[in-house]
């Protein structure tokens, strides 16, 4: 599989929480740096995704916004 997004991290899924309809996946991706994504309960099943599965944060944005009070 090739992607134009340039950032791909590899890792390991560490926890993934279901709710409703979004599920929130954790991974691994080495020197104690866990990224979150959240992404549809389908999507999970479909990529099969659980904990200790090797997974892939892939990350294409043009914006990254992050604020505090």
């Amino acid at each position: 599989m090739k992607l134009s997004a340039r950032n791909q991290l590899k890792g390991t899924v560490v926890e993934v929480t279901k709710g409703a309809t979004t599920s929130h996946v954790k991974i691994d991706i080495g020197g104690g740096v866990i990224v979150t994504s959240s992404i549809t309960n389908e999507a999970v099943d479909e990529l099969g995704l659980a904990k200790g599965k090797a997974a892939y944060a892939v990350i294409k944005a043009s914006d990254v916004m992050v604020a505090v009070g």
